[in-house]
Parts: C-alpha cells; structure tokens; sequence
C-alpha cells in the first residue's frame, strides 16, 4: 500500500511539473535530454525467492518475495493477498509448510542474494493459521534464510538454513535444527564467521539422508568475494545431526554459490550447480549419492551472475 501511494504521489507531481510547462517548452532543452527506460521494480517486489504449495489442496499456493513479503492464493493465482505485512520485514527468502499439518506455515525472512541492494531479515516465522498470524521463533540474526525443511512424519524437526549477515561476519550463520518446533536451535554445519549455507537437498522418502551446500561470500563497500575454501557440499546419513565433506570430482579451486537437487526417481543420483571464479562453473552429477561427482556441462546463472539464482 505504501509503494502504492508513492508511486501515485510521484505520478501526480510529474503531471502537475507538465502542466506548469508551456506547450513549446515541453520539447526544449528541460526534456530533449530524458529518455524512457525501467527502473524497477528492483528493490520493491520483482524477483520471487520461493514457492510452496498445498499438499492436499493444489489451488493454494504460497509465495515468498525477495522484496515483498508473503503472498497467497487460494484459487491457483488468479486472484492474491498479502499475508506477511504485518511483520517488520519486508525481505523473504523461502516459505515451507508443514506436510503433515498443512497450517503451519514457516517462513524464512531475508532473501539470500548476494546483491549490494539486497533486503535483510530478523529470523525464522511460524504460523499455526493458514498465515493469519505470525511470531518470530528465533535466529533474529541470521539476516538471509535459503531454505526451510520441515521433517515429514515430525513437525517438531525443523532445519533452517541460514546463509548469515551480507556486509559483516558472524550472525546466526549456518544449518540449524529444531527438535521442538523452533524453541530451541543447534548450529549442525557452517563457521562463525563467513560460511553459511545456501541450499539443502533431501533425499525422497528417506528424510535422514539430505545434502547441504556451504557458501562463504562476504561483501565490503568496495568489493564482493563471492567464493573462498569454506565453500563445499556435504552429506548426512543421521537426519542432519553430522556431516560429511564431498570432494571427489568436484572443483579445487574456490566454489562459490551452490544449488543442489536429489532425483526423485533414482536417489543416488544428485545435481549440483556449482558457480566457480564468479560467472563460471558447471552443472555436476554424482550416481552414487555423492562420492564421486562428473562434470556435465558448463552452465551457470545468467543474469546478473550466479550469485543471485543459481539454484536446481
């Protein structure tokens, strides 16, 4: 509502600032100069961070914004209403619900790009109504949220994970799991400092095998490193509780952001789009869940770089 009223108070002065203008003026040199071009939306809504449907009801879907909140339709999109405007966040990075209590919504706030404009969070959001209501349950500092995975037979098992704070070290920065519904958290996987981790993959049918990808990134006024030695892809055999590092097969030098994806039809069979010196990398595939990877083909992001979508 609020970018709303801007945009027509801001219509409404240039057409007051035509007006004022005689007709002869309006093709001098005030205007010779200015051409038309696009200029968002880039920080207000745009890109979408996450989708998550119903499981029983295909007409409802929620969807997270990078700079617009949470969104839901109940009629497959053709109408929408904002859910999340109440909170005092506007940047979302993903939206989960809950498979065997579809009204519990958990939201992760802070979209994970690593963009010098990116919006920031204040931790993870639970609702228990269909998103009518909302309470922050904690890591209040983790600034931007990838991925929410809630265990399919336990709503009380929950993993988050956090890529941490954008512009400074620290912060609630790695994979952390809940037991009891998001009361208390346990750091499982990243540093203290600069790793995070950017994408989690699980594998169909057997949620204690699941992969996750580390990212370390940090970036100054003056520069972005988006890649460096922390960055790397794990495994866990235990639903999360430990790790193990995969390397055979996988680039040397420093990775940086990673999205990962288990096959659906074969679970041995994993992906991972790997970006490498910036906008270079690959898209890599293991067949025997994640010992040994091959490299399949060049591709990386488009766009402004990998660093925003480089997900599978």
């Amino acid at each position: 509502m609020k970018n709303k009223i801007f945009t027509t108070l801001l219509l409404g002065l240039m057409s007051l600032s035509l007006l004022a203008q005689p007709d002869g003026d309006k093709k001098g040199p005030m205007f010779s100069g200015i051409k038309m071009r696009n200029v968002g939306p880039a920080f207000t809504s745009g890109r979408i961070a996450d989708i998550a449907l119903h499981p029983n009801d295909n007409s409802v879907w929620y969807v997270a914004v990078g700079s617009g909140g949470v969104w839901k339709t109940e009629n497959s999109g053709v109408t929408w209403n904002p859910i999340f405007d109440s909170q005092p966040v506007y940047s979302t990075g993903c939206v989960a619900i809950d498979p065997s209590n579809p009204s519990t919504i958990w939201v992760g706030s802070g979209e994970n790009v690593g963009g010098r404009h990116v919006g920031y969070g204040d931790g993870v959001y639970k609702s228990t109504n269909d998103g009518k209501n909302w309470k922050n349950v904690g890591l209040k500092n983790s600034e931007h949220i990838s991925e929410i995975f809630i265990h399919p037979d336990n709503s009380d098992v929950v993993l988050v994970a956090s890529q941490g704070p954008l512009w400074s070290s620290g912060g609630d920065r790695g994979l952390y799991k809940t037991t009891d519904g998001g009361e208390n958290w346990t750091k499982v996987l990243g540093d203290d400092e600069w790793v995070g981790v950017t994408d989690i993959a699980v594998e169909p049918g057997n949620p204690d095998v699941m992969y996750a990808a580390t990212w370390q990134r940090h970036r100054t006024v003056a520069a972005y490193m988006g890649g460096g030695p922390g960055t790397a892809i794990y495994k866990s055999t235990d639903g999360g509780d430990t790790w193990k590092k995969l390397s055979s097969g996988l680039p040397r030098s420093n990775m940086g952001k990673i999205g990962i994806a288990v096959s659906p039809q074969n679970p041995d069979v994993v992906y991972a789009a790997i970006e490498l010196d910036r906008r270079k990398g690959g898209v890599y595939r293991s067949e025997n869940g994640g010992a040994s990877w091959k490299k399949m083909s060049n591709t990386v992001s488009g766009g402004t770089g990998p660093h925003y979508y480089q997900e599978l």
